[in-house]
Parts: structure tokens; C-alpha cells; sequence
């Protein structure tokens, strides 16, 4: 037996990696309880290191050179002796220097019709150049990036099935290089390297606004092929002077408004030796510079799954109707094209209107400041060539669906001719949740549906309208995120981005990466909103907790630090027109009061939904601002202990007790929290703000409030991941229940019974008259499945990592079973539990070096160590 899942950082392939000390992680052998040693070889060169840790552990050789590859193994000594060694892991640096790089950034030269070169509607280039390599290849490597999305080619084959690279980041601050292993492609003789350069989100459509060009107006790409010979010299070559362009088959690639191409103009052989590229166009040097490559944590966007319709019906001539059967991100893959010239257009949507047509007036963005309307996109368009075989597939843009209207076709299209391409981050799954009631079975699928649909190279709000990494949507999520999948290295890649984009006085902005235009005019105001810039503390916490990530705590600290000082100084030095004129005089607790700024506050909460939004951004929520200012600053301290920094963890333990105690003095009346709100109740408790002796009010004052709503949720964006819980812990854990199978709307099992395969942005999303409103791809709402696994199921983690986790199910709605899953950074935990005739049966598996304290219905705890339990 040995030791598996050997990783290096956050990847498992290892390939191109950017620290030169990366970390090292792996799983115990099967049947170990506990690992007292191991033992990592580098190459021949063994270290025996006495500790039971395996997740992330430091480096144990000297730092990795630029292009310097390493081989890693493995054992471990638990208590059944020695492992076998681990399967090797190729470890290999990318280019860890600008310095590394001796070729040029080059640019495709621009459109003589400039008509064509419309945003949101500019080709996609064709870049080749040629490579002549001349004696035996030990090792070929290709680093890439571009300024724009590029898709790699060489002699004639696509390099890699990777997609959207180099991913969306704040280009000028940091782009990502991706590394390919192109070893056996390179024989002796001449070859050609190309690539395919689309727009992406680099100077294409971005955000609710539809702004183009908000990095530049110009794509460019960047390649270096590095070849180390069998003679032991080395053949540096690509993106240089001598590199030549082409427009291509696709004729529009946006990734909101969509993809075009027409297949007559698709040339297989572009990218080989054989092809005559001399009319051409020389590409343009651009000196961009290397300063701001780096690699990515992150796993690559792919293509990871494929769905058949589930019914495809003519609606009239030539227009058919695909129902895939769930809200997908992704595109579709057409075979039916129809005779040579034909024009097909596909349009994506979320929902049908009455007449079965499919309806977009929902994403169409509502922004009456822009000089003219805005399309909702979505909108593909191909030109067939007649071929037999061929095929439209576009990848540079990706769409938000489940049903796709195809224009065009003179005979029916038939089921076999269409399928949705489902695309995200190669993410791996980590959680499961399956229990007796099918409806709640039907949530937790449409909760990790929607998390897929939104887990495109970044945490988005939607894929469709937006499209956008929203701060808070990430932070109120990912608890529930990091238990379904591995999401350390992609929410990594996307905080690097927060903290690049922080500004100068502390703000983190409400969404990351954010776009010029976001920070200018009245979008400039709507930035530094209290619990979403809470994500710069909040998100390295969760990581922290799920996978033991310090470095990521350590790197994102300094930021923490300016965000935390901006709140501090704001509430100590501003207060709201509002509490002056009722307080003309500053009281001892304001100056820990959090009433300034903007912010969104109990977004969409139900039945206090702004009109007018002037009056939204000025208006006093600093029942909100304050009780994150308490809850962040808590957070930071225990954050701050973990880095071993004893003066700022007491700073800011002290820090929050005050702004705490401010709360309470501020919106605590007669022993009762104002305002009388289910989401402020909510934060009262699940924030601690409250002295002990008033919880238990506030409890029954949320639990009244929820029967005076005929138990519906009363909760918008913030506070509703923690309404169950803090009913359950309360003593109202059948109301927790009542709340959660309420198929009335507002609920969760309103929108499954409405026909929702995702969580929906709005508690209405589909209407009682089915009328669609905003995005129906939405996670933040779905943060609710966390209660399926912490209280339904009974899995709650205890201490980081999950050395030690509690079992404790909270049987009730009529639920006769439930079991969960979860793969922890020490092995698989695994819950489930039935019951019947009054009693309940539980099993139990604690995966090596974990602890797990199991509650009894009589509250007495039992202690299991590894292994599998029947209790």
C-alpha cells in the first residue's frame, strides 16, 4: 500500500508551476489510521521528516530554477510500518523570471473594414510561425499567454483541450502564462506553431455596462517554445517579428454576445509546414513586457460534460426548440448544418415563454444611465460549408442555458444532431448529499449546478448577464463551495485578483476582477460595500479552515490590514446625515458604528427592493456595515493568532468586542434587536452579537417573525446561508425544517417546484404567472444546501482541515434517512443515517489522523477514531 493523490501546490499535474518551493500533499494508504513520519525522495536525494502532516507540507529540497523539473515520491510511516512509495509526480517551475523570456508579445494587424471590427463582434486571428528543429529533442516546452483568450496549435492539431486561457484576470497586473509538454510533437525537421486570438474578456464585452476594450484595444499573443536537444544545448523560438496573421472562419467571437463562423472558410491545414501562409500579413512587436506574468493555481476551463435534449420540437418553419432539461454553462455542438450556405442562428435562454419561443427579456440588462439599449446576447451564428461530417462547435465564447432556438434548418432537427457542452473549471467533486425526501435531493442538485454554471475560470454572479467575480456572492458561498469541490487553488487565483485590485484607501471592490468602466461615475460609488469587501478577510478564512492553507492567509494579510483600517477610520471619524441630526452630539459608542460609504446590504431582500437607487446609495445600513465590521475583525483575529501575530490578534479581538458591544447599544431596544428584520435577527445571532442573556429573545423574535410571514424566508442576499442554522441552534429546529420544505414562495422548494435545475437570483425568479425575472443562475441563494450537510445530515467540521469533526444529525421534516460525503485534505468522511421504529441507525467513516465526535439524540458525545462505525 502507498500513499495517493500526490500533489504539488494545488495541482496534480505540476506542470509549469510558479513557486519555486511548491508545497506537497497527499492521502494516507488505504486502512492506515494515522501517519507518525514520512519520507519525500527529490530525485535520489531522500529527507525523513517525524510529523503527521500531509497536506501542503513545506518543500523539502533546494528552490526550483526556471524550467527546472524534479521528480517526487512518497511514503508515509502510520501504524501498519513503512508504505510502499508513492506513484512519482513530475514537478516542474514555469519561467519564474521576466528575465526567462527572449521572445516578443505580438499583435495581429487590425481590419481594413472597420465595420467588421465592431465590439462584441471582431474576429478571431489566425498567428503562426514556423520552427525548424534540427537535431533530437529531449524536452520541448511551450509557455504561452495572451492579451485576449488564445487557443494553441501546433503542426496542424489543437496543443491542448484546455479553453478561455489564459483566463480572466487583471491583465495589466497579472497574466497568466499556461505551460504545455510538446515533446512528441517535435521531430527533427520543420514545424508550425500557431494560434487562434480572440477578444475574451480582455477587450471584448464585460460586465452589466457590455464595456469593451477595458485592458486595451489591441489582442496580443505571447510564446516561447523551449526545446533542450539530447547534446545537452538549448533552441529558444516563438512569437517574434517573423510571424505572420489571418482573420479566420470565425468571424465574431464575444463571450456575451456570442460566436460566428462560417465553415466555408475553414482551412484544416493553417497551422502545418505544407500550407502557403506568404499572403499573410506580418504581425506588429508590442513591447508589453513580462513583469506582470505569473502563473495560475487554478485548474483549467474544460469541456466536462455532454448532455443530450431531452425533447427538440418544431415550433414553425424552420425553427426548432431544445430543451436540454437543466440551466447549463457551456455551448452546443450542431452536426445538423444543413446544405452549403445555409445560415443557422442559435440563440441561448434560461427559460420559454407562453408561446414556447425561447424568451430573453429577462438577461437584457436594465442600465436606462447607458446612452442606448443593450442586447442580452447569447447569440450564435453559423454559415454551413456542406460538409458531410463537419461540425459547429464555438469555443471563445460560452452561454448560460438550457434552451437553445436554432434558426434556419429546412427539415427538423432530430435529437442526435445537438448536444450541450457543458463548461467550467476542471474542478474536482469533494461532496455528496443524497436523503429521503426527493425534493431536497432535487435543491442540493440545483445548488451544485448552479456553483458549476458559475465556476467558469472565476466565481461569477451568473453566466449570463454579468458574468462577473461579485466579492460577495464568493464569500457567502464558499463554505458550501470548498465542501462540494476542491476550490483552494481557484479561489487563490481569483483573490490574487482582489488584492491587486484593492485601492489606494483600502477598498476592496465588488467584484474582481473589476473593469475600468466599474470604477467610474455613479459605479464608482457603488465599491467598499460592507460583506462583499468582507470577502478579502472571509474567503483565505475559509481556506484556511477546508485545507490548512496558511500561505494563502500570510499573502492576502496586507490587504486584510488596509481593508480593515479603511472601516475602522470611516466609523471613527464619519457619520451618517441621518444619526447627526438625531445625535447632533457623537456618543461614546459611535465612533464604532460603520454608517458611511456605500452599501448593498440585505440585497434583494423580499418586499425591500429598491426603486430608487439615488436613495438606495445614500440610505443608513449600518445594522449591516457594523455587524460585519464586528464579525471581519473577530475573524481577522483569530487569522492573525494562526500567522503568529500575538499583538494584532489581541488588537483586533479587542476591536471587535467594541464594535459588538456598539451594535447591541445601537440596535437593541427593550431587550429586542431593531430592526425587527429576519436577516438582522439572523446576523444578531450568527455574528454574536449579543450578550448571552439576550440570545435566546432574539431567537424567539426570529422564529415569531417567520410564523408572522406564514413561514416564508425573509432573508435577501447576506443573511440567508445562516438562517437555518441559527433557527436550528436555537431551539427551533422544526421551524428550520417548516422553513425549508415551504413550497410557497419566498422558498427554495418554490423554485424547484417551479421547474428550476439552478438557484434562481430573485426569490422570484419564475413568477406564479411563469414569468421569468433576472438571472435564474445564481448560487448565492443555494448556500442553504450547507444546512443539508451540517444539521439534515449531521457533518460539521470542528477544526481545521477536519482533524477532528462533530456527527450530529438533526432528524426532522419527516426525512426517514440522509447521508453525506465528503473528501477531506486526510480522506473520504462519510456520513448516513436511517431511521425507523423510533430509533435511528448511524455509520460512520472517520478518515487517517481524524477524530470524530459523535452526538447521541441524548446529547452525550462518543469519540471514534479512523475506520468505519455503526453506531
Amino acid at each position: 500500500m502507498r500513499p495517493t493523490a500526490l500533489r504539488a501546490e494545488h495541482r496534480g499535474d505540476a506542470l509549469g508551476i510558479g513557486e519555486p518551493r511548491p508545497r506537497l500533499s497527499w492521502l494516507l494508504p488505504e486502512g492506515a489510521a494515522r501517519q507518525d513520519a514520512y519520507e519525500v525522495a527529490v530525485d535520489d536525494a531522500v529527507l525523513e521528516v517525524g510529523s503527521g502532516e500531509h497536506a501542503l507540507v513545506p518543500w523539502p529540497a533546494e528552490p526550483l530554477r526556471s524550467g527546472e523539473s524534479r521528480v517526487v515520491r512518497v511514503r508515509a510511516r502510520t501504524d501498519l510500518g513503512w508504505s510502499e512509495w508513492s506513484e512519482p509526480l513530475a514537478v516542474e517551475a514555469g519561467l519564474l523570471s521576466a528575465s526567462d523570456w527572449a521572445t516578443s508579445w505580438v499583435t495581429p494587424a487590425p481590419l481594413e473594414d472597420g465595420a467588421r471590427d465592431r465590439p462584441g463582434f471582431r474576429p478571431a486571428y489566425r498567428l503562426r510561425g514556423e520552427v525548424v528543429v534540427d537535431r533530437p529533442v529531449r524536452r520541448a516546452r511551450l509557455h504561452v499567454t495572451a492579451h485576449g483568450i488564445y487557443e494553441p496549435w501546433l503542426d496542424g492539431e489543437r496543443v491542448s483541450d484546455d479553453e478561455l486561457t489564459p483566463g480572466y484576470t487583471e491583465y495589466l497586473r497579472r497574466t497568466q502564462v499556461q505551460t504545455y509538454d510538446v515533446t512528441a510533437a517535435l521531430t527533427p525537421g520543420r514545424h508550425v506553431l500557431g494560434a487562434l486570438l480572440a477578444d475574451g474578456w480582455y477587450r471584448g464585452q464585460v460586465g452589466l455596462t457590455r464595456a469593451h476594450d477595458q485592458w486595451g484595444d489591441t489582442t496580443a499573443l505571447l510564446a516561447q517554445l523551449v526545446i533542450d536537444h539530447e547534446d545537452g544545448t538549448r533552441t529558444i523560438v516563438g512569437t517574434d517579428a517573423a510571424w505572420r496573421c489571418a482573420t479566420s472562419h470565425v468571424l465574431a467571437a464575444d463571450l456575451i454576445e456570442g460566436q460566428q463562423e462560417d465553415r466555408r472558410l475553414v482551412e484544416p491545414d493553417w497551422c502545418t509546414p505544407s500550407y502557403d501562409a506568404s499572403g499573410w500579413t506580418a504581425v506588429a512587436v508590442d513591447d508589453r513586457g513580462f513583469e506582470i506574468l505569473t502563473d495560475t493555481p487554478a485548474p483549467p476551463v474544460r469541456p466536462v460534460e455532454t448532455l443530450r435534449p431531452v425533447s427538440v420540437r418544431r415550433l414553425r418553419d424552420g425553427v426548432d426548440v431544445v430543451d436540454f432539461g437543466r440551466n447549463v454553462n457551456g455551448r452546443v455542438r450542431l452536426s445538423a448544418l444543413g446544405p452549403v450556405g445555409t445560415r443557422l442562428t442559435l440563440t441561448h435562454g434560461e427559460a420559454l415563454g407562453p408561446d414556447g419561443e425561447v424568451t430573453m427579456d429577462h438577461l437584457v440588462p436594465n442600465t436606462p444611465f447607458l446612452p442606448e439599449p443593450l442586447s442580452a446576447g447569447q447569440v450564435d451564428v453559423v454559415v454551413s460549408a456542406g460538409i458531410a461530417d463537419d461540425v459547429f462547435e464555438p469555443r471563445f465564447t460560452t452561454h448560460g442555458f438550457q434552451y437553445v432556438r436554432v434558426e434556419g434548418l429546412h427539415e427538423p432537427l432530430a435529437p442526435g444532431d445537438i448536444a450541450a457542452v457543458v463548461v467550467h473549471s476542471d474542478l474536482e467533486a469533494r461532496g455528496t448529499f443524497t436523503c429521503s425526501d426527493e425534493r431536497l435531493d432535487r435543491l442540493h442538485d440545483a445548488a451544485v449546478w448552479s456553483f458549476r454554471g458559475n465556476a467558469c475560470d472565476l466565481p461569477t454572479d451568473c453566466p449570463t448577464r454579468e458574468r462577473a467575480g461579485w466579492t460577495g456572492d464568493w464569500q457567502l458561498y464558499v463554505p458550501t463551495a470548498s465542501y462540494l469541490y476542491d476550490v483552494d487553488g481557484f479561489s487563490l487565483k481569483w483573490l490574487r485578483d482582489v488584492a491587486v485590485g484593492q485601492w489606494d484607501d483600502g477598498v476592496i471592490a465588488s467584484m474582481a476582477p473589476i473593469p475600468p468602466v466599474e470604477m467610474q461615475g455613479i459605479l464608482h460609488e457603488v465599491n467598499g460595500s460592507a460583506g462583499w469587501g468582507d470577502a478579502v478577510v472571509l474567503v483565505p478564512l475559509e481556506l484556511y479552515r477546508e485545507y490548512g492553507d496558511t500561505e494563502v492567509v500570510r499573502e492576502l494579510w496586507p490587504a486584510m490590514v488596509r481593508w480593515l483600517d479603511r472601516v475602522e477610520q470611516m466609523a471613527r471619524k464619519d457619520r451618517h446625515p441621518e444619526r447627526v441630526a438625531r445625535h447632533p452630539e457623537p456618543r461614546p459608542h459611535d465612533e464604532f458604528l460603520w454608517d458611511t460609504g456605500f452599501h448593498w446590504g440585505e440585497w434583494l431582500e423580499p418586499g425591500d427592493e429598491p426603486t430608487d437607487f439615488v436613495a438606495f446609495i445614500e440610505a443608513d445600513k449600518s445594522e449591516v456595515a457594523t455587524a460585519f465590521y464586528a464579525w471581519s475583525t473577530r475573524q481577522a483575529a483569530y487569522l492573525a493568532s494562526v500567522l503568529g501575530l500575538g499583538a494584532e490578534a489581541e488588537r483586533y479581538a479587542g476591536l471587535s468586542r467594541r464594535v459588538a458591544d456598539a451594535w447591541a447599544t445601537e440596535f437593541v431596544e427593550d431587550g429586542h434587536v431593531v430592526p425587527r428584520t429576519q436577516a438582522n435577527l439572523v446576523r444578531a445571532l450568527a455574528f454574536g452579537l449579543l450578550p448571552e442573556e439576550l440570545r435566546q429573545q432574539a431567537a424567539a423574535d426570529l422564529a415569531a417573525l417567520v410564523r408572522e410571514s406564514g413561514v416564508r424566508v425573509g432573508t435577501g442576499f447576506l443573511a440567508t446561508p445562516d438562517l437555518l442554522p441559527v433557527l436550528a441552534d436555537h431551539g427551533h429546529l422544526d421551524l428550520a425544517y417548516e422553513l425549508l420544505l415551504q413550497e410557497s414562495e419566498p422558498s427554495w422548494l418554490a423554485m424547484i417546484a417551479r421547474g428550476a435545475t439552478t438557484v434562481w437570483e430573485r426569490w422570484d425568479g419564475i413568477d406564479a404567472d411563469g414569468v421569468p425575472h433576472e438571472s435564474l443562475n445564481h448560487y448565492s441563494k443555494g448556500a442553504v444546501i450547507s444546512f443539508l450537510h451540517r444539521y439534515v445530515a449531521g457533518l460539521q467540521r470542528v477544526e481545521p482541515t477536519w482533524r477532528r469533526f462533530r456527527v450530529r444529525p438533526r432528524p426532522g421534516g419527516g426525512l426517514t434517512s440522509a447521508s453525506t460525503s465528503h473528501l477531506t485534505p486526510h480522506g473520504l468522511v462519510e456520513v448516513s443515517w436511517t431511521s425507523s421504529g423510533g430509533s435511528v441507525e448511524l455509520a460512520v467513516t472517520v478518515p487517517p489522523g481524524c477524530v470524530a465526535e459523535v452526538v447521541g439524540a441524548d446529547g452525550s458525545t462518543t469519540e471514534v477514531g479512523p475506520g468505519s462505525h455503526r453506531l
